[in-house]
């Protein structure tokens, strides 16, 4: 396990008086995973990176921030109390030819 501290730093001078303000001092746990990609589709992120200047943990964080944001809904769902397993039911009822259609549902 990985600890991440980031502290940032800001310098300025006023009449010539170096003035240090620190920001968003941060203790990031971070883990590690292996990541099988075919090749190609890895040569094209490490030529995006080095042409960004950027290491490939920072686009590949970015990506997973961006799937989390697109799967929002389905967290919330997963998160109901019973949803999950209901919903496996269901689809195991549906799969033995149970189940009703759309039209024989009560409103």
């Amino acid at each position: 396990m990985l600890f991440f501290l980031e502290i940032r730093v800001e310098i300025s001078f006023v009449n010539d008086i170096m003035i240090l303000q620190y920001y968003n001092i941060e203790v990031i746990k971070l883990g590690a995973t292996t990541l099988r990609l075919p090749d190609e589709k890895l040569k094209l992120i490490r030529a995006i990176a080095g042409y960004e200047n950027r290491p490939l943990s920072k686009i590949f964080e970015e990506l997973a921030d961006e799937y989390i944001e697109r799967n929002k809904e389905t967290l919330e769902l997963i998160g109901i109390p019973g949803f999950v397993a209901e919903t496996k039911d269901g689809f195991e009822e549906i799969r033995k030819g149970g189940g009703k259609f759309i039209d024989e549902l009560d409103d």
